[in-house]
């Protein structure tokens, strides 16, 4: 496995299953965008497909559920790097694709 791989493993175990303030089924479910409490589910989905769409309202509305900054924090940055795996994933399987390794 090369350093970057190993490294990127590294990262998504230490998000979603080291200490923190959000619980590992909350950071869990936004990695995954997918089985999200209601609270959170317009934020994620934002995150997720719109990044760019995100605003300071919906970040009240998140609080206003009961959530802390710091577990907003890091439900979002769960929700991102969910994202951004997917989509290396999606990218390494088209590569492997194309020069006919899968």
């Amino acid at each position: 496995m090369s350093d970057i791989r190993q490294a990127r493993k590294a990262l998504v175990a230490r998000i979603l299953e080291g200490e923190g303030v959000a619980s590992h089924a909350q950071r869990r479910a936004a990695f995954d965008n997918a089985a999200i409490a209601e609270s959170l589910s317009t934020l994620i989905e934002k995150v997720a497909s719109h990044a760019h769409t995100v605003t300071d309202a919906d970040i009240a509305a998140t609080r206003a559920s009961g959530l802390s900054e710091d577990q907003i924090f890091e439900i979002v940055v769960c929700a991102a790097l969910g994202q951004a795996t997917r989509q290396y994933d999606t990218a390494l399987a088209a590569l492997d694709a194309a020069i006919g390794k899968g």
